[in-house]
């Protein structure tokens, strides 16, 4: 038996060879070997299902408790889901398993630093270098951690080790600006700078911290002119805009500075300081709507901040909310019983609705104040030589712009557990291809659902479970893939019941798709692979085992095996598919943005406009031509494409529009 079944007929000699067969080589749930455990918990971290795959690991670790692998694996999806001290205390458990690798103590220290537990950190980058000593990164993280609890005699000590061991390494200078500046010895601070420059021109980072300089001295000019460098550096770099706004605002440049803000906040749409300013900008300029917006926004990260509790305030009264503004002065007022200002402007609003006790009460309070204390005076439009600190809350400084109370330079650690798994420099990428599920697909990019014939047909014929057509994996929860795995073990129970091969195989396809939506990509591509053998033209078969063997082949690249062949079988997939259904939108569209994954952007963008041509409302599929055309340098087909996306309702396409605009 080489793993081959050849059925000769619906008889009991080919539901023999196939129970062999399942038996043999499909292993049930209970079974899963604890090596295969990882794997695919190590594909759903890639995917960045975390949950799912922290229930693998879980698995493993019951499994074969004596392991190390699982419980760092546990670790790095904890570290993704910012649970870290659940991160720092199974790398705690693997380290008591393995104590020589060191991976283990570069998560479990940058665990601890997400916890500002910078002596811990210090404990394991120096326990990290004994085993790794040439390991710059782990040098940087450890001065990185001393510079937080400002030990920065032994930091300087340190650097100058690094810096003889590399004297190019650009970062060893701008943490001895960082310490400089801490340490208020300005000229030291510029004069390192200045060489970090002259050994490396194209850091971002320096020409920010240089800026941070001009900012604190007030060179408004310079600041600019220096956040211009670090933005077409660091394009992707929220506080290099929100310090460029501040400069621009005080250079008159106000337009530029609503610019920065409305970039900055699509890069971080939680930034406080970003929707404050942004908040005082709009209602400079009389768009008070959008301002109370932002200052709605600011209210839900910060719910007790009064100044922006009575910026609000000023906004709701100048648009007619009267009720609503009286509220929010009312909390000011509480908490500051003698801000005249607030005072005067509630009367007021008191006097227009008609309450003529309540604004005289409030009327007298300020007359006595400006009478006998002479403390009243009329507050001033935004004036761009005001800035207040961030933990300045004097009231009166309401409509001054803010900056956070020490500018420093962003330490950035050295690692790679930031940002998406798979790759942490994507900026832009392709929408994924679509795979059939059981999860109907919850999406703003169009008001209907994904529909095919076939799909329906398969619907219709066999009442197992609904089939939904979907752009990307189901992320399921706890609950759910409990519910899956147990759907797992019942298909194989009928499969072992059946009585022909046909019902059999029948089961084997609905299994294939629980597989893929738990993403066991290997066992799926298995039972889709005997399927074929029963009936080879399966448009639905050759469809879903393509898209799970195309997961396994990125999951594979990622760790840098070679897929060219797995790639071929993929394409010939595809190919068949497309054979028995040529007008098939998401087949189309499918072979298209593999095409695409290659660099084969001008056969990527042929099928795509196939795609295109069945299903005019496929947002995917402008969005991804647009891309090729993007990366073609086709800038005007490509905004074409991307904006027809975002008008079908891939909102995303919009922003790739204005970043590659500027």
């Amino acid at each position: 038996m080489n793993g081959v079944v050849h059925f000769e007929m619906n008889g009991k000699k080919s539901i023999f060879f196939l129970l062999f067969y399942l038996f043999t080589f499909l292993p049930l749930q209970a079974q899963y070997n604890t090596d295969h455990l990882v794997t695919i918990g190590r594909s759903a971290l890639y995917f960045e299902d975390y949950v799912l795959s922290i229930r693998y690991f879980n698995q493993a670790i019951s499994a074969k408790p004596y392991l190390y692998e699982p419980w760092f694996f546990r670790g790095v999806a904890k570290y993704y889901l910012d649970d870290y001290a659940g991160a720092e205390g199974d790398c705690t458990e693997a380290i008591k398993r393995n104590p020589y690798v060191v991976n283990l103590y570069e998560l479990r220290g940058l665990a601890r630093i997400q916890q500002d537990k910078f002596s811990e950190a210090i404990d394991d980058y120096s326990k990290a270098l004994k085993y790794d000593p040439e390991n710059r990164g782990f040098w940087t993280n450890r001065v990185l951690c001393r510079i937080q609890n400002k030990e920065f005699e032994r930091a300087l000590a340190e650097l100058d080790t690094i810096q003889q061991r590399w004297s190019q390494y650009v970062k060893a200078y701008n943490m001895r600006a960082d310490i400089y500046l801490q340490t208020k010895d300005t000229a030291q601070a510029i004069s390192v700078l200045n060489k970090s420059l002259e050994l490396d021109p194209y850091d971002g980072q320096t020409w920010a911290a240089q800026s941070i300089i001009s900012l604190s001295r007030e060179e408004w000019d310079s600041a600019e002119v220096q956040l211009n460098h670090a933005i077409h550096l660091m394009p992707k770099h929220a506080g290099c805009y929100i310090n460029r706004a501040l400069a621009r605002v005080n250079c008159n440049n106000l337009r530029g500075a609503m610019s920065d803000y409305d970039m900055a906040l699509d890069l971080e749409p939680n930034n406080f300081l970003g929707h404050y300013n942004r908040g005082l900008l709009r209602a400079q300029v009389g768009d008070d709507n959008r301002a109370i917006i932002d200052f709605d926004f600011v209210l839900r990260l910060e719910p007790d901040n009064m100044l922006a509790l009575f910026n609000r305030a000023v906004l709701l009264d100048k648009t007619g909310d009267l009720n609503g503004a009286i509220r929010d002065y009312s909390k000011v007022i509480e908490e500051y019983p003698n801000f005249w200002t607030g005072l005067e402007f509630r009367a007021a609003c008191y006097r227009r609705l008609g309450m003529k006790k309540e604004a005289e009460a409030d009327e007298f309070t300020v007359y006595k104040a400006r009478l006998y204390k002479h403390l009243y005076g009329t507050q001033p439009r935004l004036d761009p030589s005001q800035i207040r600190k961030r933990n300045d809350e004097d009231v009166e400084k309401y409509n001054q712009l803010v900056m956070d109370d020490d500018q420093e330079p962003e330490r950035e650690y050295a690692h790679d557990y930031r940002g998406r798994v798979q790759d942490h420099k994507v900026e832009q990428e392709l929408q994924p291809m679509f795979l059939l599920s059981f999860e109907q697909q919850q999406s703003e990019v169009r008001s209907h659902h994904a529909y095919d014939r076939l799909v329906e047909q398969q619907n219709e014929k066999t009442r197992l479970r609904t089939i939904f057509i979907n752009s990307a994996s189901a992320h399921v929860n706890e609950e759910a893939s409990r519910g899956y795995f147990a759907y797992i073990d019942s298909l194989t129970a009928a499969v072992n019941r059946a009585q022909s091969t046909k019902k059999a195989v029948n089961a084997l396809l609905y299994r294939a798709i629980a597989y893929s939506i738990i993403q066991d990509y290997d066992y799926a591509v298995d039972d889709l692979s005997t399927y074929l053998q029963e009936d080879s033209t399966s448009v639905l078969a050759l469809w879903q085992r393509a898209v799970c063997q195309m997961r396994i082949n990125q999951f594979l690249v990622s760790q840098g095996e070679n897929v060219e062949l797995k790639n071929i079988s993929v394409k010939e997939d595809l190919n068949k598919a497309l054979k028995y259904s040529p007008q098939n939108a998401y087949l189309l569209y499918n072979r298209g943005t593999m095409s695409a994954q290659l660099g084969d952007y001008a056969t990527a963008i042929a099928d795509l406009t196939k795609a295109i041509a069945s299903e005019p409302y496929l947002a995917e599929a402008y969005y991804n031509r647009g891309l090729c055309h993007l990366y073609l340098k086709h800038d005007s087909e490509a905004v074409m494409d991307l904006s027809k996306a975002g008008e079908l309702g891939l909102y995303q396409a919009y922003s790739l529009i204005k970043k590659n605009r500027k």
